[in-house]
C-alpha cells in the first residue's frame, strides 16, 4: 500500500510535468493551456493511484489488473482532444494541442505507476518537440514560401472573416491563426500562411491594407 508521502510526490510531480507542457501551449494561446494540461495529468495520475489502491486492497480476494483503470484514460482522453481541433475549410487546426493532451495523459499514467524516469524523459522530449521543432517547422514553411504576418484589425464581429476571405481569394493557405487584444477597439491577429510564388510579400501587405478593417500589417518572417 502506498503511503501519503508517495501519493503526494506522484501528484505533485504530475502537476509540475503537466504544467510545463501547459505553459508552452498557453504561451502561444492554444485552446487547451496551463490549467487544462495540469488537470489532465493529475487526473491520469489519480486514476493510476486508484488502480494501485484497489489492487493492494483486494489482492487477497480476487485477481485484479491495476492497469485496467489507466487503460481507460487513453481512450477517454479523446473527447477532450477533439474539442481542441478546429476545421477551417481545407485546414485543420489544433492537432498538436490534442496530441499534447493525449501525451500528457500518458505522462500522468507513468507518474501514477511510479515510472518517474519515463515521465520526466517524455516531458523533456515533448518540450523539445513543441519549442525547438516548431522553429524548424517555421524554417521549412519559409523555404516553401511560408510567411508570418501580424495585423491589427477592428474588434467587431465578422472583421476577421473579411481578412481570411481576402486571403482565400488569392489562394493563400492559412496554417495557423493566433489572436491577442490590442486595445479596446482593436485586436492583433498573427497569421502563419503559405503564399503562391507569383504573389510577393509587399503585394500581400498592400492588398490587406486596402481592407477598411485592417489598421496595420507587419511581416514577422
Amino acid at each position: 500500500m502506498l503511503g501519503l508521502f508517495d501519493i503526494m510526490i506522484r501528484l505533485g510531480l504530475s502537476c509540475l510535468l503537466g504544467g510545463l507542457i501547459g505553459m508552452e501551449r498557453e504561451s502561444i494561446n492554444r485552446p487547451a493551456g496551463f490549467r487544462t494540461h495540469i488537470l489532465v495529468c493529475i487526473g491520469s495520475t489519480l486514476i493510476m493511484l486508484s488502480g494501485l489502491f484497489l489492487f493492494y486492497e483486494f489482492i487477497s480476494y480476487t485477481n485484479m489488473d491495476p492497469a485496467r483503470l489507466g487503460a481507460q484514460v487513453i481512450s477517454g482522453i479523446g473527447f477532450l482532444g477533439a474539442g481542441t481541433i478546429i476545421r477551417d475549410g481545407s485546414s485543420v487546426k489544433g492537432l498538436t494541442t490534442a496530441a499534447s493532451l493525449w501525451a500528457v495523459a500518458g505522462i500522468g499514467i507513468a507518474t501514477g505507476i511510479g515510472f518517474y524516469t519515463g515521465a520526466i524523459a517524455a516531458t523533456a522530449f515533448m518540450l523539445m518537440i513543441l519549442i525547438i521543432f516548431s522553429k524548424f517547422e517555421r524554417y521549412l514553411n519559409k523555404k516553401n514560401n511560408g510567411v508570418v504576418i501580424r495585423t491589427t484589425i477592428v474588434n467587431k464581429p465578422g472583421q476577421l472573416g473579411k481578412v481570411t476571405t481576402e486571403l482565400g481569394n488569392h489562394n493563400i493557405s492559412i496554417t495557423n491563426i493566433s489572436m491577442l487584444p490590442a486595445d479596446e477597439h482593436h485586436v492583433t491577429v498573427e497569421f502563419t500562411m503559405v503564399i503562391p510564388r507569383r504573389l510577393s510579400r509587399i503585394d500581400l501587405m498592400d492588398k490587406l491594407l486596402q481592407l477598411d478593417t485592417v489598421q496595420s500589417v507587419e511581416i514577422i518572417h
